[in-house]
């Protein structure tokens, strides 16, 4: 799961939620402060220069509120973890890890390019052009993650880079395969989650690389249609009962729009799939993506916003 934050901690003033650093101040040794870029309940990220390095570089560092609880700093240390034990050209790279100390933070490489979420809030969809490339792309990562024995248990919009090649994001989640099927709860983001990280019991014990496989295809069905696989009414969110909460625990499968291709459709349906044992491993999803790219026109189509 996730570090809890503390209620403490949650009441805690904008002052204590924010490190407040200013330009050129120290994070560690050799290690300044360029400017903010953004972050999450548990953590601020920083763009900062590493004198080491010679480099810009990014730093994930925990909020001044849950730099000393234990359980954020375990999980600072498995994210760690599984940045040193991964090395794919579509997977972010990491290249320190500060687990003691006043600022204990992470440092990954900084990477060009917007996130597809952030592609999605100008536009709806993605051409096919954009959408199939980044399948094949990010199906290739996840062969190499179940090869290394991990999944990211966590792929969404908001965790993919638009470069080139698109890049996955975010392992604070990521485990291995083997402490993945010992994992009990609810864990990851809701509508990306396949039925097996939802917290039913029907789904303990199968957690494992087949969820990354139904989080890339929600990804794309997202990125495609404009809209998620299995949409839920507003506060379904807060819903205590899980299946109001997840609707693909029991949703029939969504109906692909008309102008999708029919292969690309069968191929993110299969991902999508409730029982993790009926959907395509991912070296099927990629070698499925492979003939959808050859296929692709050379010039992508113009339209509104396009140029």
């Amino acid at each position: 799961m996730r570090a809890r934050i503390t209620a403490d901690a949650m009441l805690a003033p904008m002052s204590e939620k924010s490190w407040g650093f200013a330009e050129g101040e120290e994070l560690a040794p050799g290690r300044s402060v360029l400017k903010a870029l953004g972050g999450g309940s548990h953590y601020e990220v920083l763009l900062v220069w590493d004198d080491f390095r010679y480099a810009i570089m990014v730093a994930k560092v925990l909020r001044p509120a849950v730099a000393e609880d234990e359980e954020a700093l375990r999980d600072l240390e498995r994210e760690a973890e599984a940045l040193r034990a991964l090395s794919h050209p579509v997977i972010l790279r990491g290249f320190d890890a500060v687990v003691e100390g006043p600022h204990p933070h992470l440092l990954v490489e900084h990477l060009e390019g917007p996130t597809l979420r952030r592609l999605l809030k100008a536009e709806p969809t993605l051409p096919l052009q954009q959408l199939v490339p980044l399948g094949l792309h990010v199906a290739a990562g996840l062969v190499y993650l179940a090869s290394a024995g991990w999944v990211h248990l966590d792929l969404k919009p908001d965790n993919l880079i638009m470069g080139v090649p698109p890049r996955i994001l975010d392992l604070s989640i990521a485990r291995t395969v083997e402490r993945a099927s010992r994992t009990r709860g609810i864990l990851g983001t809701d509508p990306y989650m396949a039925p097996e990280q939802c917290g039913t019991p029907e789904w303990e014990g199968r957690l494992g690389p087949a969820a990354d496989v139904f989080g890339l295809a929600a990804t794309l069905w997202r990125a495609a249609t404009g809209a998620g696989p299995f949409p839920r009414p507003s506060g379904a969110g807060r819903s205590d009962d899980p299946f109001v909460r997840f609707p693909q625990l029991t949703a029939a499968p969504p109906e692909p729009p008309p102008a999708m291709p029919a292969a690309l459709a069968e191929l993110l349906l299969a991902g999508l799939a409730r029982d993790p044992d009926d959907r395509p491993t991912a070296r099927e999803l990629a070698a499925g993506f492979e003939p959808l790219v050859a296929n692709l026109p050379n010039r992508a189509p113009r339209g509104p916003g396009r140029r």
